[in-house]
């Protein structure tokens, strides 16, 4: 706009246009971009749907320090093991491996993957050695896809998926912290603090999906030594459901009292449901 200028003798020295200058939205634009940007990228590069090339999915399975990458291209190999992609063979010597990662998480994607070529005797072998496996996780996936190769060896495994686990102290130490009875919990979320005896307090976690139900063993301030009991774990609706679907197939009337236990506990749904199509499956054979 225009303003005049006055002289120090009050006169009026000249006429200019005097800007006046707005700060710049550049930065501001920049910084609200990084805030899209960023996540998006984040989301991007870890989401398991993203497709992997060939090589992209060799070099992901050899990342033994990545398992989300590790996960990523063996559920692609999965999606094309189910539209009958012959390529895929290429990969089983890796897959294979994997079943000897030091990752729990790894070993039992490994051993779903697996399921979907129950003409793989590779596979099939390798799915028996993971009944041996130290988390229970690992051995019911095992247990599960041993049924596509109609293979009962993992018939304790899924009769164990019926019945309440058993959580013990992984180590000797002290409850700082622990989840109350009732408590829903997920497999690998935190089930309680214990303080060991160097005085560090480690994170102990849970070992499958549950809910915490029957006697409270130990309270925050107890002192627990090695595989003392903690908790019970109730089978969560889903670990039931898997179970009975997979001993229609390869159960035994030995199985029917645990059969029938489920259509008790759950008389209207679906899980009666399918422990009732379980219990004709069974009987039919």
């Amino acid at each position: 706009m225009e303003k005049e200028l006055i002289s120090p003798n009050g006169q009026v020295a000249a006429s200019t246009a005097v800007k006046q200058k707005r700060p710049s939205n550049v930065w501001l634009i920049i910084v609200a971009a990084l805030f899209i940007i960023i996540p998006f990228l984040a989301w991007y590069f870890t989401w398991f749907g993203r497709s992997l090339s060939d090589a992209d999915i060799a070099t992901y399975l050899a990342e033994e320090t990545n398992p989300r990458h590790i996960q990523h291209a063996l559920l692609q190999l999965e999606q094309r093991m189910e539209h009958r992609d012959p390529t895929v063979k290429s990969f089983y010597p890796q897959i294979i491996a994997l079943t000897k990662s030091p990752t729990a998480e790894v070993r039992k994607t490994a051993a779903w993957v697996m399921g979907q070529d129950n003409n793989s005797e590779e596979f099939h072998r390798a799915l028996l050695d993971l009944l041996k496996d130290t988390d229970p996780v690992v051995r019911r996936n095992a247990a599960l896809q041993l049924v596509r190769f109609g293979d009962a060896s993992g018939r304790p495994e899924l009769r164990a998926m019926l019945e309440s686990f058993e959580v013990k102290a992984p180590f000797a130490g002290t409850i700082v912290s622990q989840l109350p009875q009732g408590s829903t919990i997920r497999s690998g979320a935190l089930l309680a603090r214990i303080r060991d005896t160097s005085n560090n307090v480690q994170e102990f976690r849970s070992p499958v999906d549950g809910r915490l139900s029957g006697p409270v063993f130990t309270k925050e301030g107890d002192q627990v030594t090695a595989n003392q009991t903690l908790v019970w774990l109730i089978p969560d609706r889903t670990t039931v459901l898997d179970a009975l679907r997979a001993l229609a197939y390869v159960g035994t009337k030995e199985d029917l009292p645990l059969i029938e236990a489920c259509v008790k506990a759950d008389p209207h749904g679906e899980t009666a449901e399918q422990a009732l199509q379980t219990a004709k499956g069974i009987q039919a054979r």
